[in-house]
């Protein structure tokens, strides 16, 4: 029945969109609420072009989705985000990036000096958190492109420097955030747990090579020490790799007297060994130290989904707005990119997902000017249940690649993959393609109109 009323949800809202206004109010069809003008923060998801110059303008990219109105081909391919849609169906101009730029590398097109935008007042850039100011594809994690993300507590200060200090209050703000703290803690999770199990794996290798070259050798004990120095000292060397270890080793192994490690026949398949007591080491330390940690992940997006919440009630609703649209974030695990996870690591995603969202519905609980929108259980359900809202594929990419890989940032109708991906959920691993933001913004309008604001 849940899927059934999803999918009727966005059904009726496109319904009251076309028609201009909602049903419960009869034959008056007058906007209950003329918003003076929209105000966004967050990060891709609504990013409206930050990027949108050097190289990547260039490109015909700028949004995180199927860039470029291509209408005329299909029209799905409005290269629009759920941003674009509410704001068009409000009556409002088309939103514009409140600061575009790059701190990239100059000479990939990507250094391009930062510029605000006076009036404009879409702050979400992506790659942004929520308070933290290094998200995914800075310029200090990623020099080369090097994106700003702003996060949204400087989004915020920034919007409220520009409005003098305060909202209209008349002003529909929305705010999407927090799937980049996901990503960037999980990033820094797998990094740790790679290199503790590329740690463990080298010991484990070391020593079985060691062991058993020895108990080849005239006085194995003897070997065995000597043979671990040989090691030892060969991989602290700059430019050592495993097959000159190996020759360390072997050699070491030779002058102890056990000459026959000599032929390849005969340490061939000790270093097999050595090699698959790596791989087993290496992977259940990785493992281990992914299970040990994994939980202050779902502690620090607790604490980022709290801290928007505060942002919303303290810096906006506080600070003069009146209509502040708060979205949970969607079912991370449940994109190509989630999907391609472990199940364990895919676990672990929800939970932190449902952590923050968690923390952000509890935050501005009792708050009459915010209206929290559910975002995860419609994303949930579209995944699962993706044909009543008109989804073709919510498993693939739309996008193929591209001058950056597969990323949506500049992706566009050359360089999607073959066939129809008009209805595809998604563009890139984690980013919705033009129609699935379509479906966004219905349910959003439709969650305005419950709340009387429509």
């Amino acid at each position: 029945m849940r899927k059934t009323s999803f999918a009727l949800a966005l059904l009726t809202a496109a319904v009251l969109a076309a028609c201009g206004g909602n049903g419960p109010r009869g034959g008056d069809q007058t906007p209950a609420t003329k918003f003076s003008a929209q105000v966004t923060f967050g990060d891709s998801l609504s990013d409206v072009g930050t990027y949108a110059v050097g190289t990547v303008k260039a490109l015909g990219g700028g949004k995180f989705t199927i860039n470029g109105d291509n209408t005329t081909v299909n029209p799905e391919f409005t290269g629009k985000n759920w941003t674009e849609y509410v704001a068009a169906q409000l009556g409002l101009p088309a939103p514009c990036a409140a600061q575009t730029g790059l701190n990239g590398s100059a000479a990939a097109g990507f250094s391009v000096p930062v510029t605000f935008n006076t009036n404009c007042y879409n702050y979400a850039q992506g790659g942004s958190r929520v308070t933290a100011p290094i998200g995914p594809n800075n310029a200090a994690v990623n020099p080369t492109l090097g994106l700003t993300t702003v996060p949204v507590v400087t989004q915020i200060a920034n919007h409220l420097a520009k409005s003098g200090g305060k909202f209209s209050g008349t002003e529909v703000v929305t705010v999407l955030a927090g799937g980049n703290d996901v990503l960037f803690q999980l990033g820094a999770l797998q990094t740790a747990a790679t290199a503790a199990g590329t740690a463990a794996g080298a010991t484990a290798f070391a020593t079985s090579l060691a062991t058993q070259l020895a108990a080849g050798a005239t006085n194995p004990a003897t070997a065995a020490q000597s043979i671990g120095l040989a090691i030892q000292t060969e991989a602290a060397r700059t430019g050592h790799t495993d097959t000159t270890i190996v020759q360390a080793a072997v050699g070491a192994a030779v002058q102890a007297g056990y000459t026959a490690a000599a032929q390849p026949a005969v340490y061939g398949p000790i270093v097999a060994k050595a090699q698959a007591a790596a791989t087993a080491a290496g992977t259940t330390a990785g493992a281990n130290y992914a299970a040990a940690n994994g939980a202050a992940i779902v502690t620090a997006l607790g604490t980022a989904g709290a801290e928007l919440a505060a942002l919303v009630k303290n810096q906006i609703i506080a600070k003069g707005a009146n209509y502040v649209v708060v979205n949970a974030l969607p079912d991370v695990a449940g994109t190509p990119s989630g999907k391609a996870q472990s199940a364990d690591t895919q676990k672990l995603i929800a939970a932190a997902v449902d952590a923050f969202n968690t923390q952000l519905k509890n935050g501005i609980a009792g708050e009459t000017k915010a209206l929290y929108v559910d975002l995860y259980a419609i994303s949930h359900d579209q995944v699962t249940n993706p044909a009543p809202y008109g989804l073709t594929n919510t498993t693939t990419p739309a996008c193929g690649p591209n001058q950056l890989g597969t990323s949506s940032l500049v992706c566009t109708k050359s360089n999607v993959i073959a066939g129809d991906v008009s209805h595809y959920m998604f563009a890139d691993e984690i980013h919705p393609t033009p129609f699935e933001n379509s479906l966004i913004a219905r349910y959003v309008l439709l969650q305005m109109s419950g709340k009387g604001w429509l």
